[in-house]
């Protein structure tokens, strides 16, 4: 983080007051509405709905939007109880500024700290691995090796190009996002308009969208709790955007709004994406394949070069994802620090 972007001016925070007192240099303004929004739709977006889809109609059959559904509004719950504290603590550190204003102990805040940092270090660190395993891919048209030299290199390259921007400042951070979340939701938009084009062909089996189809050794209950959990996975990272709220302009007042909305629009696009799929694609065949939303591109339209695509926006995509979380974990131990200086 440079000099410029713990510069006070006349729209900055005010400085966020430590246990001693002692004000630490407000970080600066620059995420607005319509930032604060694609960094929560890129935080919460990834690859992992190419691949849970399908896992989720492995678990309950047709019914795969259900538990896109009820994630939905279990990551709807959490989201109001982040956004009652960060509208009352509108400073960097998220979680454990909010541990140490509940019990003020160093060493839980500490504890807090550590771990989600090191949450947002290691999927950043997987995420890079990914990026050089699309990006070679995308170059090579194969699968590359598990020792492929190149990989570590890429990865490696990778990483250090996002250290750069997260020292560069918040500006040029968000405005990475703002590219790489536009390039991620373009995937899954595809996506759905080819699924609705499959669809008007009148090529949707509506009977499988409303099918349980559990295992025999699972009951419906327990199948959709199992998926629930699956799909909650891919509701998670809404949480980060809190850490940005010393660098937003007027937090409390388009927190709750933007992180809402942010989460909605995810979700609607999650429910959307499980119902033309199990509609165009057996669930069966959704199941067992490694990339569901390639086969129900492939069903839909034969003829489009889905495979060609899919690692340059997976690419993008994980970028993102690694962006995002290192960023995060900069404002994490700023914030942190600023709460716990003696």
């Amino acid at each position: 983080m440079n000099t410029s972007d713990r510069t006070a001016s006349p729209h900055a925070n005010p400085p966020a007051p430590s246990d001693d007192g002692k004000a630490s240099p407000a970080l600066k303004q620059v995420m607005g509405p319509g930032l604060l929004l694609l960094f929560v739709v890129g935080d919460i977006l990834g690859t992992g709905v190419y691949a849970l889809t399908g896992q989720v109609a492995g678990e309950v059959g047709g019914a795969a939007w259900l538990p896109f559904l009820i994630a939905f509004v279990i990551a709807m719950m959490t989201a109001l109880s982040y956004l009652e504290l960060v509208t009352k603590y509108p400073q960097a550190a998220g979680a454990a500024l909010y541990v140490h204003k509940a019990f003020g102990v160093h060493f839980i805040t500490f504890m807090v700290m550590f771990t989600v940092m090191c949450s947002g270090i290691t999927s950043a660190s997987t995420a890079s691995r990914a990026f050089a395993v699309n990006m070679v891919r995308g170059l090579t048209g194969s699968e590359p090796a598990d020792n492929n030299p190149w990989l570590l290199v890429v990865a490696l390259g990778f990483i250090f190009l996002v250290m750069l921007i997260n020292l560069r400042g918040v500006a040029e951070g968000v405005k990475a996002n703002v590219v790489l979340t536009l390039i991620e939701v373009s995937g899954l938009l595809l996506v759905i308009f080819i699924g609705l084009w499959a669809i008007t062909q009148g090529r949707a089996d509506w009977s499988q969208v409303v099918a349980f189809q559990t295992s025999s050794e699972r009951n419906t209950f327990v199948a959709v709790t199992a998926s629930t959990s699956l799909a909650f996975f891919a509701m998670v990272g809404f949480e980060d955007a809190v850490n940005m709220a010393e660098e937003t302009k007027e937090p409390t007042r388009i927190f709750p709004r933007i992180l809402l909305s942010g989460l909605t629009v995810t979700g609607v696009i999650y429910v959307v994406i499980a119902i033309i799929s199990v509609a165009l694609v057996p669930v069966g065949n959704l199941a067992a394949s490694e990339a569901p939303l390639v086969l129900v591109v492939e069903n839909a339209a034969p003829g489009f070069p889905i495979n060609q695509l899919l690692p340059w926006i997976s690419m993008f995509a994980v970028a993102n994802s690694a962006l995002i979380n290192m960023l995060m974990a900069s404002r994490l131990i700023y914030g942190g620090s600023s709460q716990m200086r003696v």
